[in-house]
C-alpha cells in the first residue's frame, strides 16, 4: 500500500492557455488548470454537471510537452500527488495553495 500515497489520477480538460515560466537556474515550470466533471440525476430526474477546477504544475520535460501540445480546451489524462504551499501576498496576507505535481501526463482526444 506505500506506493498508492499521495497519488492522484484525473481526466479533464484545459481551462486557459498554460503558463510556461523559465527560472533563473535554467529550470521550466508549466501551470495549467484542469475542469473534471461530475453527471449526477437528481431526485427529479433532471440531469446536472458539476465541475471541479484543479491547479496543475509540471517541470522539465513534462513542462516542453504542455508547452507544445497543450492548449485551451484538450483533454488530458495525468497522475501526480498533491503539494501545498503557502507565501505571503502583495497585501500581507499569508496564502494557502493546493496543487497537483504531474508525474505522468497522456494527451487525450484530436
Amino acid at each position: 500500500m506505500s506506493t498508492i500515497k499521495n497519488r492522484v489520477q484525473l481526466i479533464g480538460n484545459v481551462g486557459q492557455e498554460p503558463s510556461i515560466i523559465i527560472l533563473e537556474d535554467g529550470k521550466k515550470l508549466a501551470r495549467i488548470s484542469l475542469a473534471t466533471n461530475e453527471h449526477y440525476s437528481n431526485k427529479k430526474g433532471e440531469k446536472h454537471t458539476n465541475t471541479s477546477w484543479h491547479n496543475l504544475i509540471a517541470w522539465g520535460k513534462k513542462a516542453d510537452i504542455i508547452e507544445e501540445y497543450v492548449f485551451t480546451g484538450r483533454e488530458l489524462a495525468i497522475e501526480g500527488k498533491l503539494s501545498s504551499r503557502s507565501y505571503e501576498g502583495k497585501d500581507g496576507v499569508k496564502r494557502y495553495v493546493t496543487e497537483i505535481t504531474i508525474s505522468e501526463i497522456l494527451l487525450l482526444g484530436a
